[in-house]
């Protein structure tokens, strides 16, 4: 029999694993050498066509061996990918990582821990509890639940759980604010018009009422609206409110929305994922004034934190509001072992296993500390207002408005929708640019949203030729 292939943990992975990374960096190189842009050319069908060309059977009878394999199958995703390294791909909230972060990754990968029991993970889930800790008091300071001082490693201190994105982080919240009430009855959801679409599928995964919208006329929650809807509205309520819109990157007012909860009883959570990074930077954090008043707050550090998917958290004031994620399997958290000292993670996850994603973000924080990252969050939102001064001054475009965070809606000027539409996907099938779209004031806008810190002037400039060159058409 021959031997088996190698392992990437114990002494000898690293070994294993230094000519494979070669490999790895050079396919990199080569598949986006090829693909020459943001993105491949040619649209879904080209690109499906040239992946199966260059990658041939799935599951052959007999196996091309480590090196070929690896070679072919990352040089092929690199060719075809959309690469947010580039700085004209530019549509969605999906950074381009830092090498820093991405090769931590890959420590997690070799070492792989799971994250649903000490013995599978002592270390990781160490850090996990340090720098989850550390983040939570970032959001909420030194004040703890009801007002009373709590710092990190006290009980009773705001907590953070380590989520797969802002999507599972307001599941989260929502399911534990239905625990934190059941005895009141069902948990009325209220949301903006502008919050993200995670919320209400949270309200129907959980079996809840739908959601009652609240008018967002500028981009935004509105306060009075808000007021009216709770007045009357009977049982446990949940606002959700948003600190960085999907769309356009607006921040709800959130000291006068925990104004009107807490004059209604009405529970709030801040959906930060893309907003939480101003906590970093010194000058613009007082955008998130009030957000210390949620009872739970989602972060995403794949968004405004550099990191390769997944990074996200759920900060949670009252850490016992976390009651209700209590699990027992014998196997994983026996009752004899949780007293005899050995942490219990179940309950600090819906999932079971999980990767200890915490490294990437603790290598991060660590590396560049908050200075650091509040000079990234800083320099990606000068270059949005920078943008946005630009197409303000350009008779050929329309701005939607200056910038809150790093998000720039604009439109050729005079044009209607369905020819913004195409010149999107023009751009798209020519492999030139990737812009996203929204739509807001009844119109359809083009969205940039920058996550790029290496992007220049020229870059952005450029951009705007390749729109205004499929305009003329």
């Amino acid at each position: 029999m021959s031997n088996p292939p190698p392992l990437a943990g114990g002494p000898q992975g690293p070994q294993a694993l230094r000519p494979l990374l070669n490999t790895v960096l050079d396919a990199l190189h080569d598949g986006a050498t090829a693909r020459g842009g943001p993105l491949p050319a040619g649209g879904p069908h080209t690109v499906t066509a040239r992946l199966r060309e260059l990658t041939g059977d799935p599951l052959p009878h007999h196996g091309t061996g480590p090196d070929t394999a690896l070679r072919t199958l990352v040089q092929a995703l690199a060719e075809g990918a959309a690469d947010p390294a580039d700085p004209l791909c530019a549509a969605h909230l999906h950074c381009p990582p830092l090498a820093l972060a991405t090769a931590a990754d890959l420590a997690a990968s070799a070492l792989n821990p799971s994250m649903d029991s000490w013995d599978q993970a002592p270390a990781a889930s160490s850090l996990e509890t340090l720098v989850t800790d550390a983040l939570a008091h970032e959001v909420y300071g030194d004040t703890g639940h009801a007002g009373r001082p709590a710092h990190p490693g006290q009980p009773g201190h705001p907590q953070a759980l380590v989520t797969t994105g802002g999507t599972e982080a307001n599941q989260l919240a929502v399911l534990l604010a239905r625990e934190a009430h059941a005895s009141q009855g069902p948990l009325q959801l209220i949301t903006g018009a502008n919050a993200h679409h995670s919320l209400p599928r949270a309200a129907w995964l959980l079996g809840l009422p739908d959601p009652v919208t609240v008018p967002a006329p500028t981009g935004t929650l509105d306060p009075a609206a808000l007021d009216e809807a709770l007045t009357d509205l009977p049982g446990p309520k949940l606002v959700a409110a948003t600190a960085g819109t999907t769309d356009a990157g607006l921040i709800d007012p959130l000291p006068e929305i925990a104004d009107v909860c807490e004059a209604h009883g009405a529970r709030l959570h801040v959906d930060a994922a893309y907003g939480a990074g101003l906590l970093f930077s010194p000058t613009r954090r007082t955008q998130l004034t009030g957000l210390d008043r949620a009872a739970t707050v989602a972060l995403d550090l794949h968004k405004l934190g550099w990191q390769p998917v997944a990074a996200g958290l759920l900060a949670v004031r009252d850490p016992a509001d976390l009651a209700p994620l209590s699990h027992h399997a014998d196997y994983l958290n026996a009752d004899d072992d949780t007293e005899a000292g050995l942490p219990d993670l179940l309950g600090r996850s819906l999932r079971t296993t999980r990767r200890p994603d915490i490294l990437k973000i603790a290598v991060t924080l660590k590396a560049l500390g908050r200075t650091g990252l509040g000079a990234l969050v800083d320099q990606v939102c000068d270059q949005a207002q920078e943008f946005a001064a630009t197409l303000h001054a350009h008779p050929g475009f329309d701005l939607y408005d200056t910038p809150t965070l790093s998000t720039v809606l604009f439109r050729p000027h005079g044009a209607p929708d369905e020819h913004i539409a195409h010149i999107r996907r023009t751009l798209l099938t020519q492999g030139r640019a990737v812009l996203g779209r929204a739509r807001i004031d009844g119109r359809l806008w083009l969205k940039a949203t920058l996550l790029n810190p290496h992007t220049q002037p020229g870059d952005l400039a450029q951009l705007l030729k390749l729109v205004e060159g499929n305009t003329a058409r």
